[in-house]
């Protein structure tokens, strides 16, 4: 099951049906907007991705990011993939006059990974894209709840992971290193973070059955939602 997340402000969506439809509204609307498609390893050898490839080199403005964690649900990509070097694959579509560029990025640096983002941004706001961007990370936990834990990796792997590659550890050192925060500023933030997430897992309550279906479009009247059976259905409240 997939789910349509959208953000009316920002106009970020996270399905791929929509993907294209962005990038050809930002064409069609003339703004400095772009369109901005996130998959992983195992979506990485869809047809729909190389489908898409061709229609955004007519739109232009689409930035492909590939968040790859080295695994397709739970199986390695040396097992799933002939080529996985990700950020090459759209040169099997052909260019015309378009040149196409992709990068390679340390998904694990925040630094790096916002530079990399500015530049794709600006490349499709130059009318120059589409770019395909690879972006190396690592998934500390399982895919779902099939495989949950950290069934896809051992564990030793995972702790030198977190000791020298965590996002979140790395831009702690640099911001200490470069003096923009003190440590007391730092654990004062930790403790504030971890406060808010035990706030809302102890005492946001489970909403009931009724509301499930609410706030599935915006600005929208009352409608009726039909579940798995056919004969029961429930309201939508925007």
């Amino acid at each position: 099951m997939e789910l349509d997340l959208v953000d009316h402000v920002e106009r970020a969506h996270s399905r791929g049906s929509i993907w294209g439809r962005c990038a050809l509204a930002c064409q069609y609307q003339g703004n400095n907007q772009v369109c901005v498609m996130l998959y992983r390893d195992g979506a990485a050898n869809h047809g729909q991705i190389f489908e898409s490839f061709n229609m955004m080199s007519l739109w232009k403005q689409c930035i492909f990011i590939c968040e790859k964690n080295k695994f397709g649900m739970g199986a390695h990509v040396e097992r799933s993939s002939a080529s996985t070097e990700y950020f090459k694959k759209q040169y099997s579509w052909p260019h015309g006059r378009t040149h196409t560029q992709s990068v390679s990025v340390d998904g694990m640096d925040i630094l790096c990974v916002r530079e990399a983002n500015k530049f794709a941004a600006d490349h499709c706001r130059a009318r120059k894209g589409p770019i395909v961007m690879e972006s190396e990370t690592y998934c500390y936990h399982g895919h779902s709840m099939s495989d949950p834990g950290v069934s896809n990796h051992i564990r030793d792997e995972i702790q030198e992971v977190r000791s020298k590659s965590d996002p979140i550890t790395m831009l702690k050192e640099c911001m200490l290193s470069n003096n923009m925060a003190s440590v007391k500023e730092l654990e004062e933030i930790d403790v504030k973070i971890r406060k808010v997430n035990e706030n809302g897992a102890q005492f946001d309550p489970e909403p009931p059955l009724d509301e499930l279906c609410n706030h599935i479009f915006a600005n929208k009247p009352p409608m009726e939602v039909r579940r798995t059976n056919p004969w029961v259905k429930l309201k939508s409240v925007s």
